[in-house]
């Protein structure tokens, strides 16, 4: 099961939605038009095509799982006592004073330069839980880092 915002939720879909189309059919006409140059056993355009292909279709069937598997959480029903999933933390480095914020979201949904991580990572697991107040003792890979929580929003 994949925890996600009803926005994630909807561009998931509306991904699936122009694979499905507009890019598949790009890739089925490029197939016909190298198919129609000749032999197909030295055809790169052809062999190219249908990688192509396979790798739209393998993106298709994985955004068709999440989909099928995506249980939307609805942050009005939530308490913002403590760090959770669509949870926005803000927070500050207890060694060097620098404040950040991020929203800890589903893994389909993570986009650092909008300051959305994914649960999965070492910051937002360390994250979990925790209150404001609370000092998160993270580790990453460039070594330890302490994270005081300083706001819990939606």
């Amino acid at each position: 099961m994949a925890y996600m915002s009803e926005e994630g939720y909807k561009q998931l879909v509306e991904e699936l939605k122009y694979l499905e189309s507009v890019e598949r059919p790009k890739i089925v006409s490029a197939i016909a038009e190298a198919r129609d140059k000749g032999d197909l056993s030295e055809n790169a355009e052809y062999d190219a095509a249908k990688e192509a292909q396979g790798l739209l279709e393998m993106k298709i069937n994985q955004l068709k799982t999440t989909i099928g598997d995506a249980k939307i959480i609805d942050t009005s029903k939530l308490k913002n006592d403590t760090v959770q999933i669509l949870s926005k933390v803000e927070l500050k480095n207890a060694k060097t004073g620098m404040k950040m914020a991020y929203t800890i979201v589903a893994e389909s949904e993570a986009n650092l330069k909008l300051g959305k991580i994914s649960v999965n990572t070492p910051i937002a697991q360390g994250l979990l839980g925790k209150k404001v107040g609370d000092v998160a003792e993270i580790t990453i890979p460039q070594g330890k880092i302490s994270l005081e929580v300083v706001n819990i929003s939606f």
